[in-house]
């Protein structure tokens, strides 16, 4: 789970806070829901007592998000009861998968909910809002036919430089390849790219805000197609060499990835690009061909291997981070000790590994054979082993290595900054004559358990 607020000003405004749950794409999402609710006198705040608006952006992707959803409504239903013996407004809101999913169930089981906007239709929310006030309780969830992000504000300078010198910036929104686990197709429904010129003013106005890196979302990002501005179709690769071109955007990411979606224009901006970060978030799942069959991933392990390899050639220095499930349907023995051989293989800097969580309306739900929990949990604590002794190797083998650093927020120490490495580390620094924003020379000194250590140095080596 992550939680983004920013600061309240205004005594007079009326206040929001805003909870995240989830991937990346919803804290975009919550960023955007921010400045839509701005036009509307809203401002953010850190704390939810002074809230006269809460608003939960939710996640459906893991097993029970929406019994934790209902737990913190029931909260957030007695607060609102208080706030009513003082005769003062509180609203309560639910976005993101799970008020796609459950929108009705929702406002059945928790009277006090105002709003429901599902993740294709929070452009709605202050109407939605508005029409709450005055009585109604809204549920929108149907795919909306026009383009939110035409709909939405365009975020000022200032709020942008208020979030930081990195951002998010969404340019695929849902998915088409069904995998039999995953409930994205069904809450953001199919995939749909942003039309190119909308991505690039975006990506000029967070330059102007003081970004200098800026991150691709997509449920699956590297599925973006668009017109190009030479009346072909562009794919990722195409639009990473466009970006790369903006003056003041230093730094490129993207994630989350397919596989099949790994194309040679892709590859070669890997290749080209030193603004795209050597950093690749590659989900394979399983290293079983037959649980990658029963997974509708459509790729083998030796396609996924193979790729990698490309990649590796054109790019040497890439780390690589993964997803990985472990107890899907049916899976054995075999299976699993197939899965560490695909991380022994790959040698992952970073990864993201689960139980398999049966999510009721997809395929997986309904298979036979369903692996028992305990199975389940012993083989992720052998496969987050073996993870976490990788990531660990790979930051070892960072120490006497001069790197840039983008310097991203204060320390905890006087004269700390903290920034983000190529490959996405945290990383401490003991910073004179540089401010937030800089990107420096640093040579990395040591490891700790969650950052890096590194001393400034007058010119990368």
């Amino acid at each position: 789970m992550t939680e983004q607020t920013t600061p309240a000003h205004g005594e007079n405004s009326r206040k929001v806070f805003i909870k995240t749950y989830g991937c990346q794409m919803n804290v975009y999402d919550s960023t955007r829901m921010s400045d839509a609710l701005a036009r509307d006198g809203y401002v953010q705040t850190e704390e939810m007592a002074e809230a006269d608006l809460v608003l939960l952006n939710t996640c459906h992707i893991r097993e029970k998000a929406a019994e934790k959803v209902y737990s913190q409504l029931g909260r957030l239903r007695d607060l609102k009861a208080a706030r009513n013996r003082e005769g003062r407004e509180f609203m309560i809101g639910v976005a993101g998968c799970v008020a796609q999913a459950e929108g009705e169930e929702i406002m059945r089981r928790v009277p006090a909910v105002d709003v429901v906007v599902g993740p294709q239709t929070y452009h709605r929310l202050p109407e939605a809002l508005s029409r709450a006030r005055a009585g109604d309780r809204v549920v929108e969830t149907d795919y909306a036919i026009e383009d939110k992000f035409e709909h939405l504000p365009k975020t000022d300078a200032a709020r942008t430089r208020a979030r930081g010198v990195t951002a998010f910036l969404t340019v695929q929104e849902g998915c088409d390849k069904f995998c039999t686990f995953c409930v994205v197709p069904y809450t953001r429904g199919s995939e749909v790219s942003r039309p190119l010129a909308q991505i690039i003013d975006e990506a000029k106005r967070l330059v102007d805000g003081g970004v200098r890196e800026v991150t691709l979302l997509g449920q699956n990002v590297n599925a973006w197609r668009a017109e190009g501005p030479d009346g072909r179709e562009w794919g990722l690769g195409d639009l990473l060499y466009r970006l790369a071109d903006i003056p003041g955007l230093e730094r490129l990411r993207y994630t989350t990835s397919h596989p099949r979606d790994m194309d040679d224009r892709l590859i070669e901006a890997h290749a080209d690009l030193r603004k795209l970060m050597p950093y690749l978030h590659l989900p394979i799942q399983s290293g079983s061909d037959r649980i990658l069959k029963a997974m509708n991933r459509r790729h083998t392990a030796d396609d996924y291997l193979r790729l990698i390899d490309r990649i590796r050639s054109v790019r040497p220095d890439i780390a690589m981070s993964g997803d990985f499930i472990t107890g899907f349907p049916g899976e054995t023995d075999a299976d699993f000790e197939a899965t560490m051989d695909v991380v022994r293989a790959v040698k992952y800097a970073a990864a993201f590994s689960f139980k398999y969580s049966s999510r009721p309306g997809t395929p997986g739900a309904d298979m036979p054979d369903h692996v028992a929990e305990e199975v389940k949990a012993e083989r992720l604590e052998r496969l987050q082993s073996l993870l976490i002794e990788q990531q660990a190797a790979f930051n070892q083998s960072c120490v006497g290595k001069t790197v840039s650093l983008l310097l991203e927020k204060p320390g905890r120490f006087p004269g700390q900054l903290i920034g983000r490495s190529p490959w996405l580390q945290s990383v401490n620094v003991d910073a004179k004559g540089v401010e937030i924003g800089d990107i420096i020379p640093v040579r990395i000194t040591g490891t700790g358990p969650n950052s890096l250590y590194a001393d400034m140095v007058l010119e990368l080596s």
